[in-house]
């Protein structure tokens, strides 16, 4: 949970104003909003707030703070960190459906390549930081629950050593990992904020702060990043229908970071393989590390118009995945 914090309160009021633009604005969606602290500070700066609060003991106060106002915030019960679960039959509260989200907010689907409907502010939970964001990563290519409805904009606070993931550069030595090339291929990342960990309260019984330990990366902040989703994203030969063998294919070449890029070409019998990285211009002893996250976009979609992903057991194996997830 969040503490006051002045320097905070502006920045957020400022980033809200920077992406101000003509016309009807994007609603505000707030994950666990807690005492409301967060919440004063959006509404402030007068735009329009759904919270979004999953623990009933926060419940009253902002309801209070709802009814007080003129329709410029709506409380609504639910977990956003819980949306669409995998489970068949009712699914029960706090846990909810994105489609029952958006619906209860007023907002309607957009094309993708329209202006952000709804912009996202909250905290990942830290126990689930990594795994979340595999799933946001996952809805994102697929265009399925958040972002059904258009590029849905997160405003979220991450570990640092999140961070430095999300934003690290090709050989950069543990930073450089999958999770970097598909985020950075599929939204532009900016950090609007870094905030000490004593900001934040902690649910350690002695009192200190419950920092996830980092030996390699540093962790001493929680950094607010926004992450808008790229209106260019599904222009080439991405699509979301595919988007999932793209997921498999960086993956299975960052599994191994030190390996040649031709050898893992090789691996999935595509024999021609050397000569795709010529016509990529990709020296033929890259390794995998050593390529750009728009480097690996281009080798997907030229691996995908060359048919040649069909024709190898590596593009079965993807379906089969799919499939068991499913």
């Amino acid at each position: 949970r969040f503490i006051a914090c002045p320097q905070l309160a502006r920045t957020v009021q400022r980033c809200l104003q920077d992406g101000a633009r003509p016309g009807p604005q994007p609603v505000l969606l707030e994950c666990a909003p807690g005492p409301g602290i967060l919440t004063r500070t959006l509404l402030n700066a007068g735009v329009r707030v759904v919270a979004l609060e999953s623990n009933p003991v926060f419940l009253p106060n902002l309801q209070s703070l709802e009814n007080s106002l003129d329709g410029q915030l709506k409380v609504i019960y639910g977990d956003f960190f819980r949306l669409d679960p995998l489970v068949t039959g009712t699914v029960k509260l706090p846990a909810m459906c994105s489609d029952e989200l958006f619906k209860t907010m007023g907002v309607a689907a957009v094309p993708w390549r329209a202006d952000v409907p709804v912009k996202i502010f909250g905290i990942l939970p830290q126990k689930k930081e990594r795994n979340t964001l595999w799933r946001l990563l996952f809805a994102l290519y697929e265009c399925s629950s958040i972002y059904r409805y258009g590029r849905v904009e997160l405003n979220i606070f991450i570990s640092e050593k999140e961070y430095k993931v999300l934003t690290a550069k090709p050989g950069e030595a543990r930073a450089y990992q999958a999770l970097t090339v598909l985020w950075q291929v599929g939204c532009e990342i900016q950090l609007l904020h870094m905030e000490p960990w004593s900001s934040f309260v902690t649910n350690l019984k002695n009192g200190g702060l419950a920092i996830p330990k980092s030996m390699w990366l540093p962790n001493d902040h929680l950094c607010l990043v926004r992450l808008t989703p790229q209106q260019n994203l599904f222009t080439g030969g991405l699509k979301p229908t595919n988007s999932a063998i793209f997921i498999f294919m960086v993956k299975q070449c960052l599994a191994k970071p030190k390996s040649r890029l031709t050898d893992r070409l090789n691996s999935w019998s595509l024999d021609n393989g050397g000569k795709l990285l010529r016509q990529l211009e990709i020296p033929k002893n890259a390794e995998a590390r050593d390529l750009y996250p728009e480097d690996y976009r281009h080798l997907f979609e030229a691996l995908q118009n060359s048919r040649m992903f069909t024709e190898t057991w590596f593009y079965d194996e993807v379906l089969e995945s799919i499939r068991n997830i499913n």
